[in-house]
């Protein structure tokens, strides 16, 4: 038995316990809370520790669905693209994609129809317009091989979307929601019009009880299992897990676009630039009778994506370059089509209510772009057990670190540049990037290096270790170095030393 197993004597007594602390969870306990609700969320890793970390980390509406006719889907989300890029400006920014077009590739005239269809789709605003461009003679065409002389780009997003699901728990956390890491779901039963609940601290082995109105199972991939075993139920919809896969590798000479490359299997990968001297490209989709205990890349997947990379490429890439990659499931919902490429990434909400119980929502499927809208249709299906409930309230309103005058994140930039002439400015940058506006949070009184307490090495200093314990939620380096921030691939073991030794003592 791992530590006390004791039970508090009086329950906390919540109106909805979000399980699940992934995009949708923290979206959703967001939502819930800003309405007035009062709301506990609770998360057995870290915040973003699986799925949600582990996407493409785009915000968009999904070129290809249009493919399998997804074409609400595709709306919802082309509009959401706008919406987000006004919330968090610093962490979400336009990012256009070049589509080259070859043997194999889609014919000319259905990729002029798809991408005109995604231009007037979404009510497009911010984002220019897909245009045929002439790989010759344009910029992105230099790393390609020759035979690839026509294309198109086409304007998405990119976002972290680690940080995401943070700044959707922190604004949770404004509006009163408990947050809580490393706690999981050990067990719960209807009892009478509420949820009894037992939940535990996993360091400690600490339980405690929670008497909740709603119960929300956000849980993901492990949605279904929560049902099954958590809950004891059966009978819910089946979900597909389908793992996707990415490798980041050394930028080749001139990729600094982001590429959509379609593949003679019908499926398309992305190569994205990511940080500043790394291409991140994903995904593969392979299909899993059941969640594993580890979810890692294959040698067959990292050999697909350096393949697709190589139709295309000059200079060919290997597995062996290959300096990070990292796989997440996705739990889609199933619609019996045998291929997963082609099953939809939108999501249901399920709600099981039988009259005179407490209500249980589970979200099922769903992708980080449409995250809000989903939170708002949960909200909706609560409603009519949620007497006097204020209507939809996100849509517009910036997510912590977002509220940069006109959204104008290098014009902030420049700003804070100006004012903290004493931090290196490469430090700058990547606080305003990570933190948005929070940055001066951050930095607080600090006029000088001294200021800002032990440097931990690579530009990371006591003030931003403080300033995560204190409101993000932060425990380990890993937690740091790879959700937090993106350090990961730039820290120097030593700085990883310092930081391990630092975070061991801070729980």
């Amino acid at each position: 038995m791992d530590g006390e197993q004791s039970q508090s004597v009086d329950p906390v007594a919540v109106d909805l316990l979000v399980v699940g602390g992934g995009i949708n969870g923290a979206g959703i306990a967001r939502d819930a809370a800003g309405r007035g609700l009062k709301v506990m969320l609770i998360e057995r890793g870290d915040l973003a520790g699986a799925t949600s970390s582990a996407s493409s980390k785009l915000i968009h509406g999904g070129l290809r669905y249009l493919e399998h006719y997804e074409f609400s889907l595709v709306r919802k989300a082309l509009a959401e693209r706008e919406v987000l890029l006004a919330a968090a400006p610093h962490l979400v920014a336009p990012l256009e994609f070049v589509l080259p077009q070859g043997t194999g590739s889609r014919p000319g005239w259905m990729l002029r129809i798809g991408l005109f269809l995604y231009d007037h789709l979404g009510g497009r605003k911010r984002l220019p317009r897909s245009r045929g461009i002439d790989l010759r003679k344009h910029p992105a065409g230099r790393p390609l091989k020759d035979r690839y002389r026509h294309g198109f780009t086409y304007a998405d997003c990119w976002t972290d979307d680690a940080r995401m699901v943070v700044v959707n728990a922190m604004d949770a956390a404004r509006f009163g929601t408990t947050v809580r890491t490393r706690t999981e779901l050990v067990r719960a039963r209807r009892d009478g019009g509420a949820w009894s609940a037992a939940i535990r601290d996993v360091h400690t082995g600490r339980e405690e009880s929670v008497s909740a109105r709603i119960l929300v199972n956000a849980a993901g991939p492990w949605a279904a299992d929560l049902i099954e075993h958590r809950l004891g139920m059966g009978g819910g919809k089946r979900l597909r897990l389908v793992k996707g896969s990415h490798v980041v590798v050394p930028r080749p000479d001139g990729a600094d676009d982001a590429y959509l490359l379609q593949n003679d299997d019908g499926r398309v990968v992305f190569v994205l630039p990511f940080l500043d001297r790394f291409s991140l490209i994903g995904t593969t989709e392979v299909e899993l009778d059941a969640m594993p205990d580890e979810v890692a890349i294959t040698p067959d997947e990292a050999g697909y994506l350096c393949g697709v990379v190589n139709r295309y490429f000059s200079r060919p890439i290997a597995p062996s370059d290959v300096v990070w990659s990292f796989a997440g499931v996705r739990p889609l919902v199933d619609d019996a089509d045998d291929d997963p490429s082609s099953v939809t990434r939108d999501f249901l909400i399920a709600l099981d209510a039988p009259a005179g119980t407490a209500p249980l929502l589970s979200v099922l499927g769903g992708k980080i772009t449409t995250y809000r809208v989903l939170a708002e249709a949960a909200m909706s299906e609560l409603s009519p057990f949620l007497p006097g409930l204020p209507g939809p309230w996100t849509k517009g309103v910036p997510l912590p670190g977002g509220d940069i005058p006109r959204a104008d994140v290098a014009a902030y930039l420049a700003e804070v540049l100006q004012d903290v002439p004493w931090l290196p400015p490469d430090v700058t940058r990547r606080l305003v990037h990570t933190y948005g506006s929070r940055v001066q949070m951050l930095l607080g009184t600090a006029r000088s290096l001294a200021d800002m307490g032990q440097h931990f090495g690579d530009g990371v200093y006591e003030a931003e270790i403080s300033y995560l314990l204190q409101y993000e939620w932060l425990e380990t380096v890993d937690d740091f170095l790879w959700r937090r921030t993106k350090l990961g691939l730039a820290a120097s073991d030593a700085t990883v030393g310092r930081l391990r030794q630092r975070l061991g003592n801070a729980r």
